[in-house]
């Protein structure tokens, strides 16, 4: 039986999630498992990853992120090969709230994407780290899902619901003493191809620094982390603001 950590990351092709497997990729003797839904784009993150680390043991699996079948043949798939020590669910996009607004497909779209696929695979997942009382699984949310603002409310609610989603598996777990760990990540605005059409890039965190945070996370098994750590700070501030202030605020 292997020493080596299987390590799954749902949504490969992701800045964050690439800079994760870095990571791990120099930290330890793993197996990298990259779940996506383009061939061309996840070979070239296994590429790059290669050049990095020559003997890297890397797979990539194509899935449709939004058939729920789909998703629960392969994650089933995965698990009888071998147990999943760690997963990283990363997919997600940006999308506009103005375009969200006039085009309901859009608006769809955004919200299957960013809320209802994440939520498949991570009961997917956790089904089985469950069975085996094993395991570490972090999902990718926002601080945008803190409160809703008029710049982002269809991607803030998607994210909203992630929060929900994850406080109530983390409980769930707690009840049945449970050995297995998830983790909530809020990433601030971080300098990804998913934010480059957004202005004041210089306040954007560093990929390198939100991927540092995402891997220590998980390794301590914390609940919930915001990346860069002023978020937790400026987001408590703008949850708690009172309505009549929070209306006036152009955010």
């Amino acid at each position: 039986m292997s020493n080596k950590l299987r390590i799954l990351i749902v949504g490969g092709t992701s800045t964050i999630a690439e800079y994760c497997a870095r990571i791990w990729l120099k930290q330890h003797a793993c197996e990298l498992i990259l779940l996506g839904r383009d061939s061309a784009k996840l070979q070239r993150v296994i590429n790059d990853l290669k050049v990095r680390n020559p003997d890297a043991n890397i797979q990539m699996q194509l899935v449709n992120f939004l058939d729920a079948q789909a998703i629960q043949t392969c994650i089933q798939t995965l698990n009888q090969q071998a147990a999943i020590d760690i997963a990283l669910i990363a997919h997600g996009n940006l999308p506009k709230q103005e375009q969200c607004q006039i085009d309901l497909v859009q608006c769809q779209q955004s919200i299957e994407v960013n809320a209802i696929s994440p939520v498949l695979f991570t009961e997917a997942i956790t089904q089985y780290m469950i069975e085996r009382n094993h395991g570490k699984l972090a999902v990718i949310g926002s601080v945008a899902g803190d409160r809703g603002r008029k710049s982002n409310y269809i991607y803030g609610a998607s994210k909203a619901l992630i929060d929900t989603y994850v406080e109530g598996l983390q409980h769930r777990l707690a009840l049945s003493n449970s050995k297995v760990k998830t983790t909530l990540i809020k990433p601030g605005p971080t300098a990804t191809p998913m934010t480059a059409g957004m202005t004041g890039k210089g306040k954007l965190a560093s990929p390198e620094q939100v991927a540092q945070d995402i891997v220590h996370a998980i390794e301590k098994g914390k609940k919930t982390v915001y990346t860069p750590k002023k978020w937790a700070i400026i987001m408590m501030i703008i949850r708690n603001l009172p309505f009549y202030l929070f209306k006036k605020m152009d955010i």
